[in-house]
């Protein structure tokens, strides 16, 4: 396929969008960030309610597009963003829900890697089991930025799983091998980054509980995750 711009997906031009992108998956979420975090930003793409906007952060261009839920959304934007829009760096900063005992609300997961249970990267076509894995440069940085900064910060392997409601017997097994947590997209960038070369990582904020009772607040979800925001654009 050749690579053009606009496509179906993104109505933003060749050089609209900056080579690092922070992807949430909630588009109100990505009108937040802009607003918030980058200066002069403006929205190059619309399409579908999937909102783009490109900016700067410390004189830095930076964009942020909504990816919208699951594989099938992540790996549609991931990819004209990898390899139609020379885009570099993508950083998920999204949501998830703990499959651990021991984290708590707003806790920040690193995610290292993505236990899955799609078929995604069967399009690669490989002699055998794709590992979906983070850029580990990125990971180590934004590990070492959390901790020093006294952050409730963990690093280590998400169920990125096809579908959202599971059997809590599946998530358990999911739990004893060392997921942290649950959600549905970083299996797909990942695999996205690795086909075409290029770096990604998942900053994910625990917004729920897999096994237990409380969440945040959907306003929480839009405009309570600063402190993800903050680390991922430290990796500029």
């Amino acid at each position: 396929m050749m690579a053009q711009t606009p496509t179906l997906h993104n109505a933003a031009r060749k050089g609209e969008i900056a080579p690092f992108v922070l992807m949430p998956g909630d588009p109100k979420r990505a009108e937040y960030i802009a607003e918030k975090f980058l200066e002069s930003a403006r929205l190059v793409s619309d399409i579908r309610s999937i909102k783009a906007y490109t900016g700067k952060y410390n004189g830095k261009d930076v964009s942020v597009m909504a990816s919208g839920m699951g594989t099938s959304s992540m790996s549609i934007y991931s990819y004209e963003l990898f390899n139609f829009y020379d885009v570099e760096t993508i950083i998920r900063v999204g949501s998830a829900g703990a499959l651990q005992p021991s984290m708590e609300l707003m806790d920040i997961v690193i995610a290292s890697a993505a236990d899955t249970d799609t078929s995604y990267m069967e399009m690669l076509d490989l002699p055998g089991k794709f590992a979906p894995t983070a850029d580990f440069g990125l990971a180590a940085k934004a590990y070492s930025w959390g901790i020093s900064r006294g952050m409730n910060v963990h690093a280590g392997t998400v169920f990125s799983g096809e579908a959202f409601y599971y059997d809590k017997e599946k998530m358990h097994k999911w739990a004893a091998v060392g997921a942290l947590a649950a959600e549905m997209e970083s299996a797909a960038l990942y695999t996205n980054a690795a086909m075409f070369g290029k770096k990604a990582l998942a900053l994910l904020t625990i917004s729920d509980f897999v096994f237990k009772e409380g969440s945040c607040t959907e306003e929480t979800k839009v405009t309570g995750f600063s402190n993800m925001m903050e680390m991922a654009l430290s990796l500029l």
